[in-house]
C-alpha cells in the first residue's frame, strides 16, 4: 500500500473542544494549575490529523501516531474553547506528515509537526498479539 496513491498534501481537519477539568495539568498532577496538558493538546492534534485523511484510507488500513515535535505556547483554563487544525505537508510511501496547530480564539496556543505511519489493521493487531 502505497500512501501517495491516495493522500495529498493539503488534505486537513480541525477539532474543537471546550477544555475539562479531566484534561488539565491539575487534574493529573495534584498541586499543578487546572490548565489545558500539553499532552492533551497533543492527543487533539493526533486525532485532527487522523480525521484529516481517515476516509481515504483503504478498507483494513490505518494510521498510528509515529512523531511529535510540538511546542505549546499559552495556557488555557477549564471551559476555554480550543480548536486544533491538522494539514497534510508530505506523503511518503507509508509516512504522512502534517502541520499541527492549536488556537484559542485568535490566540495561538499551540503548533508543531507530526507524523502517522500507515499499516494494516489485521497485520498489526496479529503481531502486537505475538508479544
Amino acid at each position: 500500500m502505497d500512501a501517495r496513491d491516495f493522500i495529498k498534501i493539503g488534505m486537513s481537519a480541525e477539532r474543537t473542544l471546550v477544555v475539562p477539568a479531566e484534561r488539565t495539568v491539575g487534574h493529573f498532577v495534584p498541586g499543578m494549575p487546572m490548565v489545558y496538558a500539553t499532552p492533551m493538546m497533543i492527543l487533539e492534534m493526533e486525532m485532527a490529523s487522523s480525521d484529516a485523511i481517515r476516509p481515504y484510507l483503504q478498507p483494513g488500513w490505518i494510521t498510528v501516531g509515529t512523531e511529535v515535535d510540538i511546542r505549546h505556547l499559552g495556557a488555557s483554563l477549564v471551559g476555554a474553547v480550543v480548536r486544533v487544525t491538522g494539514k497534510v505537508t508530505a506523503v511518503e510511501r507509508r509516512v504522512i506528515r502534517f502541520e499541527v496547530e492549536a488556537f484559542e480564539g485568535e490566540r495561538k496556543i499551540g503548533d508543531g509537526r507530526h507524523a502517522r505511519g500507515l499499516v494494516n489493521a489485521e497485520t498489526f493487531t496479529k503481531r502486537l498479539a505475538g508479544k
